[in-house]
């Protein structure tokens, strides 16, 4: 910030601190409260990141950070993981409903039955307290992807049927009491990961996080009074009511639907729907998932946090990224997922996959139909999987145990003004890839291949973008399992655009004589890998917007 507008934005925090309780604020003031919390919680994932322990959130910053108000309502948050931030909501709530949280404490929690996501997305959730308080000003929460929380697969991540096959379950917790560790919490946790020494190194860099987003808000409260501060995150929270009913004003009156289909759950259960009908109402929106498939017995299944999360993901796209992410967004928008559904599973159906994969595919049939509302808008299907990929297996020469998880890239859709970016990770996911240096660096690892997968953008006016190709080899026996989608079902194209090209995986084994045998691998698989195997994950493109231009159009 220039000394100018650090000069102005000190102007407009003294004059909130003038303000009357209850005043309404002025639309620059709202904008200054906006940027101002966003920044604490940007904050907030720096010192996560520096702090972290593992590949997993040093290099690819699989976490997200939030704040929340007085009453534990969205407030603000950094440009994380959406499927993170959009589910957080819950997770405050399902803390909240279970501990008044005094100061120095903090609750843990991963329950996707709970308010958590899939297990190993470890939730932190703090209150923030001013000496003397009685009452906290605010809330804030740190969520990160834990490489490995037990279970049956290394990297908790594997085809499980049910959720206790997935790891260790915890509901809301104290992990924290008075500032003072719970050490029995700590040490059961510890117990049931195999790789006890990262968890804890990535759990102390989540509570510095909250501790950095604590101090601030104490700061701001302090510089502009307590009243006013909760004044200033009501209004933006209104602020974004407002923009997000004034958006869907644009969009006409009607039904709107849409269907795709998850190529299967890893356990012989393929073509699984995922239907959606946008009903539009004035300045209204509701999202009727009633008939998409029942909850199946894969890991695919999607708990209502998650669905929530695409929900406001996607109205988020159609402001154009104008609207403040935070509670308001939820007040004009109804949400029907029956119980027992694919997008609202019941207890205890098996969800690894349903946060990653299923997210990804029930954005596809959000866009889809509201591509007929808001067809300037909408571009074509990117990649439409986050294709993990978990590795474990034990370091050489000792007993200690490693996990390994990544996401890869895929396209993006073009859309109406440009065409699809390649290689870079799409809609529900923000991650950035792990550098193969620091893969080699922490794993018995080798990475044979990383290039992008030319011509699997599907052609168009404005063609998708190509997907990856990357190849891992083992250097020691490891457990590999591959969680992936788009393999049988393509990325869709919009108005005239082709789709792009479907995702494979490959298992080539090492022959110490003779030729090496390269096979196909389905979608969702484990496989047992022994040195010299390699896997390689070849990524969808996405699809075209628009009739291609001519005979030189890119794509398929």
């Amino acid at each position: 910030m220039g000394h100018r507008s650090h000069i102005q934005a000190v102007a407009v925090m003294l004059a909130l601190k003038e303000k009357a309780r209850g005043a309404e604020l002025s639309p620059v003031e709202i904008e200054v409260f906006r940027h101002r919390l966003a920044a604490v919680a940007e904050e907030m994932g720096v010192v996560l990141r520096r702090s972290g322990f593992s590949a997993n959130v040093k290099e690819r910053r699989d976490y997200s950070c939030a704040l929340f108000d007085p009453n534990g309502q969205l407030v603000a948050q950094a440009a994380h993981i959406p499927v993170h931030l959009g589910s957080m909501q819950l997770a405050v709530d399902a803390a909240l409903s279970q501990h008044e949280l005094a100061p120095g404490d903090v609750v843990a929690l991963n329950d996707p039955f709970a308010g958590g996501t899939h297990l190993p997305d470890l939730t932190l959730v703090a209150p923030v307290y001013r000496a003397r308080a009685r009452q906290p000003v605010a809330f804030v929460a740190a969520r990160a992807h834990h490489a490995d929380v037990g279970g049956s697969f290394p990297g908790s991540m594997g085809l499980a049927e049910e959720i206790y096959q997935e790891g260790l379950r915890l509901p809301p917790v104290r992990l924290v009491r008075a500032g003072r560790l719970c050490e029995d919490v700590w040490r059961l946790f510890e117990a049931n990961t195999r790789v006890a020494h990262e968890r804890r190194g990535d759990l102390f860099a989540q509570l510095a996080a909250l501790r950095i987003g604590a101090t601030r808000l104490r700061a701001l409260a302090a510089r502009v009074g307590t009243p006013q501060l909760h004044a200033a995150m009501a209004s933006l929270q209104d602020y974004s009511e407002r923009r997000l009913r004034a958006v869907i004003r644009h969009l006409p009156d009607g039904v709107f639907r849409a269907c795709d289909y998850l190529d299967d759950d890893g356990m012989g259960n393929v073509d699984l729907p995922i239907a959606v009908a946008v009903i539009v109402s004035g300045d209204e929106i509701t999202f009727d998932f009633s008939h998409s498939a029942p909850q199946t017995r894969g890991g695919v299944n999607a708990n209502l946090a998650v669905t929530w999360a695409a929900v406001l993901y996607c109205l988020q796209l159609l402001g154009q990224g104008e609207i403040p992410p935070n509670a308001g967004l939820m007040r004009p928008v109804q949400l029907i997922a029956p119980e027992g559904t694919i997008v609202h599973a019941r207890f205890p159906a098996a969800v690894a996959a349903g946060n990653v994969e299923t997210s990804q595919r029930i954005v596809d049939v959000i866009l889809r139909a509201l591509a007929q509302a808001a067809p300037g808008i909408v571009p074509a299907a990117s990649c439409g999987s986050m294709n993990n990929v978990t590795v474990g297996g034990v370091v050489p020469g000792t007993a200690v145990q490693f996990a390994y998880y990544e996401t890869i890239g895929g396209g993006a859709g073009g859309g109406p003004r440009r065409a699809g970016a390649s290689g870079l990770h799409t809609h529900m996911t923000n991650t950035m890839n792990t550098p193969v240096e620091a893969l080699e660096a922490h794993f018995p690892l080798r990475v044979t291949r990383y290039a992008m997968r030319h011509g699997s953008g599907g052609s168009g006016y404005h063609p998708g973008g190509d997907g990856i190709v990357r190849e891992i080899e083992a250097l020691v026996p490891v457990t590999a399992t591959l969680l992936s989608e788009r393999r049988r079902h393509r990325p869709w194209g919009l108005w005239g655009g082709r789709g792009g090209q479907p995702g494979r995986n490959w298992l080539r084994r090492y022959k110490a004589r003779g030729k090496a045998q390269e096979l196909p691998l389905p979608s969702k698989v484990t496989v047992n890998l022994m040195p010299g195997d390699r896997l390689r994950v070849e990524t969808p493109g996405g699809g075209g917007w628009g009739k291609p231009r001519g005979k030189g159009a890119r794509g398929r």
